[in-house]
């Protein structure tokens, strides 16, 4: 399965190469192609009122991608979230909350006092902002524009953030922030399935600002964007925390040796990351996006941990293995941003 994985997301970032992947992707490519134009339908009928879109009374601000997953957009949310409750700003954020059970369901992650439900009811990365900043309102909503409302009406938000809502076209916005990773920006500019662009890159005009993410220390765009474009980099905390709150520093694992696992969309990216920070791993386990722990996956990290003195994950992937017990201990490592000096936001 990791063999898999790592392969469509090759072809997802270079494109087929051989010619039994193009007889592979060819079919792939035409879907693509429909879906795009069928995206780009869509944006026109919201463009011009034929499908309603709502816009709340407060500042909106969306963050969000082109692509399917892999800019790190979790943290750069968490860092406006920050800047504006430290402003003295009563913030809300709205997410569909993936990877959560019984999506159907709107749900109050947070009223501005920390995580209210569990991992698995709120989404991933919905719990982890709440838990991150527990001043945050936080709602999880499969009709954002309803949670919008709410969070105005009844918690009294004084801005929103629309968590992954550059296509959530149903909810206004004052403000689209657009993430791009600077190392592979469009992929291999196929929409999804032939790629992992959401929409034709077209769809970029209706950007207002423009966040690199990973971006190396030129802080130059890979190409030209329409508006105002930002850089920073994702920096890993340098004490860890275990599944029971316990701290370590990263330089105190360096000597042991580790194995680490991920269910986010890039794990490859992260292990590199892990190895940056001076870290010995033996062995690696990449999961899908989003991972649900079930009994197979707590087997195989099990399994992973043979013969390895502590494994190490996301934050992530860390709030749903709360109080789960492994042979060895269990780290849980945190992601940041840092802007440049003359990028911060």
């Amino acid at each position: 399965m990791d063999l898999w994985r790592d392969h469509c997301q090759r072809l997802f970032r270079t494109g087929p190469q051989t010619a039994a992947e193009w007889l592979f992707f060819l079919p792939l490519a035409g879907c693509g192609l429909a879906y795009g134009w069928v995206m780009w339908l869509r944006e026109r009928l919201y463009r011009f009122g034929i499908l309603p879109s709502c816009r709340a009374a407060v500042p909106t601000i969306s963050v969000g991608n082109l692509t399917a997953g892999g800019t790190g957009k979790t943290p750069v949310v968490d860092h406006i979230a920050r800047i504006l409750t430290d402003y003295g700003k009563k913030v809300a954020v709205v997410s569909r909350g993936y990877g959560r059970k019984r999506i159907v369901e709107d749900r109050v992650v947070s009223r501005g006092d920390g995580p209210q439900i569990a991992p698995e009811l709120a989404g991933d990365e919905a719990y982890l902002l709440s838990r991150r900043n527990p001043r945050l309102v936080v709602l999880v909503a499969r009709r954002r524009r309803f949670a919008v409302d709410r969070a105005v009406r009844e918690f009294g938000a004084e801005v929103v953030i629309l968590d992954d809502g550059f296509q959530h076209l149903a909810v206004g916005r004052h403000l689209d922030i657009v993430l791009l990773d600077a190392q592979c920006p469009l992929g291999n500019g196929r929409v999804l399935p032939a790629g992992p662009l959401r929409e034709f890159p077209s769809a970029l005009e209706r950007g207002n600002l423009f966040v690199f993410t990973r971006s190396g220390e030129g802080g130059e765009a890979p190409f030209p964007v329409p508006g105002e474009a930002l850089h920073c980099r994702h920096v890993i905390h340098s004490v860890a925390l275990s599944l029971n709150d316990e701290r370590a520093a990263l330089a105190d694992l360096a000597s042991l040796k580790g194995g680490a696992f991920a269910g986010i969309a890039d794990p490859a990216r992260f292990f590199d990351d892990l190895r940056r920070q001076g870290l010995r791993l033996d062995k690696c386990l990449s999961l899908a996006d989003h991972v649900r722990y079930g009994r197979g996956e707590m087997e195989a990290v099990r399994n992973l941990a043979e013969g390895m003195d502590f494994l190490v994950t996301t934050e992530k992937d860390g709030v749903k293995l709360q109080g789960m017990e492994f042979p060895v201990p269990c780290y849980q490592v945190s992601l940041g941003v840092e802007f440049q000096e003359h990028d911060e936001l």
